[in-house]
């Protein structure tokens, strides 16, 4: 399954609502597995972004309607970043002319 890197940063209504956090990545993730996804992990961070975070999906579209549901509830503004391991970037060079 796919892998995808998600950034995120919170809106000003995420960040007024800040101490719910952890409640809304709970959400999130419930949300993901009825997309058929699996939020790996979910990172709190500090600079830029706020939040980090791992997610598997089926497909392109799977991952982006997923995260257009997550930004519609206006806690957070997304970022995604396709993620390639080892086995699949060998495969990805091993193509090439």
């Amino acid at each position: 399954m796919p892998t995808y890197i998600v950034l995120g940063q919170f809106t000003d209504q995420g960040v007024r609502n800040v101490k719910e956090t952890t409640k809304r990545a709970e959400a999130f993730k419930a949300m993901a597995k009825k997309a058929g996804a699996n939020v790996k992990e979910v990172y709190w961070t500090l600079g830029q972004y706020d939040l980090a975070t791992v997610v598997e999906a089926p497909d392109d579209i799977s991952a982006t309607a997923l995260l257009l549901s997550l930004g519609s509830l206006g806690n957070i503004r997304t970022e995604c970043l396709r993620a390639f391991s080892a086995e699949e970037m060998g495969r990805i060079v091993a193509k090439m002319a």
